[in-house]
């Protein structure tokens, strides 16, 4: 893989549980430092999209490469040491342990995290420095929003995958997740980010892409995309 070439491949994908076919020839790309959206309303195939990335669901035909080694048939495990991270829809913390604790399990397979690796994430978002001996459940919507991304990135990752990050959250802190997401990727990582906002993701995003029942129907530049008067047609998958 060149510096600046793709990261994540997905080459002609079809994904079926069982005999439905969900994911119908996809081909999608995150270039290295590259933050890229994929929208799509309920039932499109973004969920199932993000399994096929992870190595949770297995494509029937097609290839998923990542630094451009072929990982199409390893385990999620070894997906993720090699460097894929994810912060899953509603956030999912480990809410009676302590904002510390939630950050150390996202190091679990780099034996807990260095100092480093704290500092890193504390700079980031002083917040969590200031309520790490808070329990995480306590803590609001969007502080719970910096606790995922704060533990997904403990993890080093060298591609951060977003499952739904405006989902549960009031208006105002939408736009604030947001802001946290481009900060995130403007401290040097790669990112996808999974949405039904549009308007918001494309807000932040170097590309999009739009997925309507399993199929991709648009792609392009995030301005473009922006502007297009077919988005919201082909986004509401009518």
């Amino acid at each position: 893989m060149s510096e600046n070439g793709a990261l994540l491949e997905l080459d002609g994908i079809d994904t079926y549980y069982g005999p439905i076919h969900i994911l119908q020839d996809v081909n999608l790309s995150v270039d290295a430092g590259e933050l890229c959206c994929l929208l799509g309303g309920n039932a499109s195939g973004k969920s199932t999209t993000l399994k096929t990335i992870l190595g949770i669901v297995q494509p029937r035909n097609g290839v998923v490469r990542f630094a451009g080694e072929d990982v199409t048939r390893r385990s999620t495990s070894y997906r993720i040491q090699r460097g894929i991270a994810i912060v899953p829809e509603n956030r999912r913390l480990f809410a009676p342990m302590t904002v510390l604790e939630n950050l150390q399990m996202g190091a679990y397979l780099h034996g807990g995290g260095t100092k480093e690796d704290f500092d890193r994430v504390y700079e980031l978002f002083p917040l969590l420095h200031e309520r790490r001996t808070q329990l995480a459940g306590t803590l609001s919507g969007g502080e719970q929003q910096m606790v995922a991304m704060g533990r997904a990135l403990m993890a080093k990752p060298r591609l951060l995958l977003m499952d739904e990050p405006s989902m549960g959250l009031a208006p105002i802190l939408v736009e604030r997740s947001f802001e946290i997401i481009k900060q995130v990727h403007e401290s040097g990582v790669a990112m996808l980010v999974v949405e039904q906002n549009a308007n918001v993701s494309l807000g932040i995003a170097d590309r999009g892409y739009v997925l309507s029942t399993g199929r991709l129907v648009l792609e392009g530049k995030a301005a473009d995309l922006r502007e297009n008067e077919d988005l919201r047609k082909a986004y509401l998958g009518r």
